[in-house]
């Protein structure tokens, strides 16, 4: 199993990328289609991955409302936390929601760049740092 490793400090220091599927043609009547493989269970670091992936959705809506610099940074920080950590679909699924999930949360009360959208980004930069730091101490390679 690999952990966030130290990759993930460099990811901490818009909404998820979107893809578009193209529908795929079903299958004869007659055949089965295969059952996936089961998932394999979680990483016990899951529920922190999941918070920080909140929290990148959080800044990535806050430092774009606020004309930041890096504001498009965390989305592409975002992308590559799920090409590392997203193993799954239904890993995939469940970083990417808690992404969106951070997006929309300050999209519905913050809509312009005010000194509260500003300090909720400073708290959250740094509560983002803090886990990722923990995560790599403890679960990095």
């Amino acid at each position: 199993m690999r952990g966030p490793g130290l990759w993930l400090l460099a990811l901490l220091i818009g909404v998820a990328p979107q893809t578009a599927f193209a529908q795929q043609p079903r299958a004869p009547a007659a055949a089965k289609p295969a059952e996936p493989p089961p998932e394999p269970p979680p990483p016990p670091y899951e529920p922190q991955l999941l918070k920080l992936a909140e929290i990148m959705g959080s800044l990535a809506y806050l430092r774009t409302l606020c004309a930041a610099p890096e504001a498009q940074g965390w989305r592409e920080r975002m992308a590559a936390l799920v090409e590392a950590e997203g193993r799954s679909a239904g890993r995939r699924d469940r970083l990417t929601s808690a992404y969106n999930r951070g997006f929309r949360a300050y999209s519905l009360t913050h809509r312009s760049c005010t000194a509260g959208s500003q300090e909720a980004s400073t708290r959250l930069a740094a509560e983002g740092e803090r886990l990722a730091r923990a995560l790599a101490g403890r679960y990095g390679g």
